[in-house]
């Protein structure tokens, strides 16, 4: 088996406990406004990478893991990859590598919904396969409201809310990370109702908010695409600052350093 892969990094130290080796996955279903990665969303523009070229390229640095450290894989969205996924955690569990899903949770489909089609169930039987070789999930909150929610990603954020409540269900561990956007969620009233989302959770092990930045927009130009939010600015220190205050990030401190 293959997968599609945009690109890879030896040595990362903001995407999971301790330092990582991340893979890149290409494909994601969601069209974030300020995604800085374009160039990601259609899954065949990566390179294809088989199981064993990956997991020799990762386990040549793991002399540098340390005890907390591992591979993350990240995106797009690697969930959109499952079937390969899968097949590569198996083989890095098979090895005693920490593992970490870095994703929005767009792909996730609820296959224990009333309404849960054939293809839904099957999808989340394989979910259920890929958590027994997961160690922890990076998930994201893109907006808390639904309305906009769907605004600011192209899509639903139902089917996420219903994977961090499978999450919580089955005690795996996560930690949340809340892009702070000016004009968008950088607002008191979504801040608190999403803290007051966090705080139905039991599994959750770090709480970050990542200031919004523009860096992504020449992607953007290169590819034809029209960048939405060109004209926004990155929010102050004064307003970071309050929405770690309002999300309790201080509260979720098992892997401070």
């Amino acid at each position: 088996m293959q997968g599609y892969i945009h690109q890879l990094e030896s040595f990362g130290c903001a995407d999971g406990p301790g330092s990582r080796f991340i893979i890149f996955f290409s494909g994601c279903p969601l069209r974030c406004l300020y995604c800085h990665n374009p160039d990601t969303w259609k899954m065949t523009d990566g390179k294809l990478y088989s199981v064993e070229e990956l997991v020799t390229e990762a386990m040549s640095c793991k002399e540098y893991w340390g005890k907390k450290g591992g591979v993350t894989v990240s995106g797009g969205d690697p969930l959109f990859q499952i079937d390969f996924l899968i097949e590569l955690f198996t083989r890095f569990k098979e090895l005693g590598v920490n593992t970490c899903i870095d994703t929005a949770g767009g792909p996730f489909r609820n296959g224990r919904a009333a309404d849960a089609s054939e293809a839904d169930k099957k999808w989340f039987a394989k979910f259920e396969k890929l958590m027994e070789v997961t160690d922890i999930l990076l998930m994201d909150i893109k907006h808390i409201n639904e309305e906009e929610h769907i605004k600011l990603t192209g899509q639903t954020g139902k089917n996420i809310r219903e994977m961090f409540a499978y999450l919580d269900e089955i005690k795996k561990p996560i930690w949340i990370r809340h892009v702070l956007v000016p004009g968008w969620t950088d607002n008191d009233e979504y801040l608190t109702q999403t803290r007051d989302f966090i705080r139905t959770l039991h599994n959750v092990e770090r709480v970050e908010v990542l200031p919004y930045h523009g860096l992504g927009a020449i992607k953007y130009k290169d590819l034809g695409i029209d960048y939405v939010l060109k004209d926004t600015e990155s929010p102050t220190l004064e307003r970071v600052a309050n929405a770690k205050k309002i999300l309790e990030c201080d509260k979720y401190t098992k892997w401070e350093e």
